[in-house]
């Protein structure tokens, strides 16, 4: 009988960010240590449902190719809410399509732990988390209260105005003010208060969705980032008459579309539409006597926050906590090239976005991010890790937005990124994350008991499997971009297993062998790779490694950051298997 803990990984659920949450649940199965954890895939669908599926479903490209079926689709993509009001006896077809429902009040007879890899409303705002305190199943990531501050961004603005003195300028407009504004005299009240750009943001969603700049002097601008954080599309009269179906067609597809369109279902003169079909019907009537249709997502906000815009150097930065609570900053990552703004395609989509650690500031600049950023953690209530974003102006002031308390779960997620500065790989990091949200449910006195007793499961089972003798892997790569990424991934993939104990050895071009350390394999590029290694350890990153040493001796053991001569002749007599990048081969020595 396994002794292994079962982790149920949630992912999916009801918000616009459920496909990069659907990615990010394959990145944590991929990922956890399955010398400690027994992954349970719990795909949770937009109307709440929990579903334990097969692991073949999480290797889709889309949620909407496996869920709902295809043949009630009528020629669109769907997500199930465009199905409509469906009866028991339908979804219960539809859901044991690809796996079987598990009532909430029998998760934790299904498993020990819940880890979820959810963004947005219901998924990071405290309403999962209070969901499983009421059933009383363990949680990975931070408690109601710091989920709730995390997803409310007015309230951010103020309780960081509060924590570090920051003065940024914003204004709430609510729908109301706008549907009977003179929108030309709100836009030239706004630019002569807030400055010029504006930064337009849907208060209540994650990962930048509903953000837009307005860059241009222009109503039409204006009022296109507006409906994009209200969540409403305009179609106008005069343009879809000129559309073919298939046009229309395409337009709805888009609308349907989460990462590009607002979803469905959406309202058009009082009148719920689910499925884009019947919508298309409905614009084609009601544009023939009307100037233009609104569509209004039933999610939409009820008011959007307009902030002035910030000049300088944009950066995220995670922070984390040790079993004493103490916090740690990480290293802050600045990002850069031509993008608008950091919004959801730039952070998901873009290969036009450029990220270096630290941000290429001065020594006295990271240390007021990372004391700042310390100190926001404490005052905004944050426990267990926080993303916060911000900016280093040209004045040298720092200026935080949008903390956020589930950073984005993908291999190539700035936070892994982070931690792997510090020594941790992906699943170390994934360790460190599930111990310190047990310890911190122990700190919130709730089923206190029972979370001591899973926290000790824990750490015996950590304790076990750092003992276990494991054989020991070889990660060979050449100084090219394919290899780099093949080893990249292999390294992550060992890193996970139960059974291996990877290193990563570069055969450089001039012949040699170099053992490369954890932090050098997180890096976007060969390119970055070189440069890393040509610049050597940065001195804010040098401290913050020295800060973490305990941390880090936890998850992590005894970590190496040197690049060390390896001979060829040596890989044979100290490892037990050599994988070839080159070949993709792995070969027991």
């Amino acid at each position: 009988m396994s002794t292994k803990l079962k982790i149920g990984i949630l992912f999916g659920g009801p918000s616009r960010e459920r496909e990069i949450s659907f990615k990010g649940g394959r990145t944590a199965f991929e990922h956890i240590d399955k010398s400690i954890f027994e992954p349970v895939l719990i795909f949770v669908d937009s109307h709440g449902h929990f579903i334990e599926i097969d692991t073949e479903y999480i290797y889709a490209d889309s949620i909407r190719d496996v869920y709902p079926s295809k043949n009630l689709n009528k020629g669109y993509r769907l997500y199930i809410e465009s199905l409509g009001d469906l009866n028991d006896t339908q979804l219960y077809k539809l859901i044991y399509k690809i796996g079987k429902q598990v009532k909430p009040e029998n998760l934790a007879k299904t498993i020990d732990i819940a880890f979820p890899v959810m963004h947005g409303p219901y998924a990071e705002d405290g309403s999962i988390q209070g969901v499983l305190e009421w059933f009383g199943v363990p949680y990975v990531g931070p408690n109601v209260l710091a989920s709730a501050i995390g997803i409310n961004k007015p309230f951010q603005n103020d309780l960081l105005k509060k924590s570090n003195g920051q003065q940024k300028k914003s204004k709430i407009i609510t729908r109301k003010e706008w549907d009977t504004a003179d929108r030309s005299a709100m836009f030239s009240s706004l630019t002569k208060n807030l400055g010029f750009p504006l930064v337009i943001k849907a208060p209540h969603q994650g990962s930048s969705i509903g953000v837009g700049i307005v860059r241009k002097r222009s109503m039409e601008d204006f009022s296109k980032k507006m409906y994009q954080c209200f969540f409403q599309q305009v179609v106008s009269q005069k343009d879809w008459i000129k559309l073919t179906k298939r046009q229309k067609k395409n337009i709805l597809e888009k609308t349907l579309s989460l990462s590009e369109g607002i979803g469905f279902p959406l309202v058009l003169d009082e009148e719920v539409y689910y499925h884009p079909g019947d919508l298309l019907k409905a614009l084609d009537a009601y544009l023939k006597t009307n100037e233009e249709a609104i569509l209004t997502s039933v999610n939409a906000e009820e008011y959007v926050l307009i902030e002035e815009f910030i000049e300088g150097q944009e950066f995220s930065m995670g922070l984390i906590q040790d079993d004493k609570f103490n916090v740690y900053a990480l290293p802050p990552t600045e990002i850069y090239g031509e993008i608008e703004t950091f919004d959801f395609k730039s952070k998901y989509q873009s290969e036009v976005t450029k990220k270096r650690i630290p941000i290429d500031t001065h020594l006295e600049n990271l240390k007021k991010v990372e004391s700042l950023g310390i100190k926001a953690f404490k005052d905004l209530g944050m426990n267990v890790i926080c993303r916060i974003d911000g900016f280093v102006t040209p004045d040298d002031e720092i200026i935080f937005h949008d903390p956020n308390t589930l950073p984005g779960m993908s291999p190539t997620s700035l936070i892994f990124k982070q931690m792997a500065e510090i020594g941790l790989s992906i699943t170390q990091s994934m360790n460190y994350l599930v111990r310190q949200s047990i310890a911190q449910r122990i700190n919130e006195g709730k089923h206190r008991h029972k979370m001591q007793q899973l926290l000790k499961r824990i750490d015996a089972a950590m304790t076990s499997a750092q003992q276990e003798k494991r054989k020991k892997v070889a990660v060979v790569f050449g100084e090219n971009e394919v290899e780099y990424a093949t080893a990249q991934q292999k390294f992550n993939e060992l890193a996970a297993s139960d059974v291996f104990d990877p290193s990563c050895v570069c055969a450089a071009k001039n012949g040699k062998h170099y053992l490369i350390p954890v932090n050098l394999m997180y890096k976007a590029n060969i390119q970055d790779f070189g440069q890393a290694i040509s610049k050597g350890k940065h001195p804010f990153i040098q401290s913050l490694i020295e800060k973490t040493e305990g941390l880090r001796a936890k998850y992590a053991g005894n970590v190496s950051f040197e690049v060390e001569r390896i001979e060829e002749s040596e890989l044979k007599s100290k490892f037990d298997v050599i994988y070839l990048a080159a070949s993709d081969e792995l070969t027991n020595v």
